[in-house]
């Protein structure tokens, strides 16, 4: 079996963004008891993360170290065409990941306790960004 469905997402700008309740929504609705679910953003300047889920300050230390890793607006980026931070956003997610694989376990998640699946978004200005959810079982 497999079903497919396709998630929209609108974010505030640059930050983190839980959408595990509704891949577990999605999972559970598919009625598959053990499989795969595939999780895969369609856009280049936001990403997706399994992250700490308990306590905030994780995702508040990643923003704090991708802002130092790569830089809005750096001088030696040539594409800037939406502003400073287009081009960083472009780097943060080839640095991340655009797709999550996870199992599916009695038409559940098997995520780890602490493990929440967040959008990424690395832009200053909301955006809607589409996920595609695809489970296999």
């Amino acid at each position: 079996m497999v079903d497919q469905q396709t998630l929209t997402i609108a974010t505030k700008g640059r930050g983190f963004y839980d959408i595990t309740p509704e891949v577990q929504l999605f999972v559970r609705q598919s009625a598959v008891e053990k499989g795969l679910c595939h999780v895969f953003i369609q856009h280049t300047s936001a990403s997706l993360l399994i992250c700490e889920n308990a306590d905030p300050l994780v995702r508040t230390d990643v923003e704090d170290f991708f802002s130092r890793l790569v830089i809005d607006g750096d001088e030696r980026y040539e594409h800037s065409y939406e502003g400073p931070d287009d081009m960083a956003g472009h780097l943060r997610t080839i640095l991340t990941e655009t797709s999550i694989q996870l199992p599916v376990s009695q038409q559940r998640l098997n995520l780890g306790t602490w493990q929440g699946i967040y959008v990424y978004e690395h832009r200053y200005r909301p955006h809607q960004r589409k996920i595609v959810l695809t489970v296999y079982g």
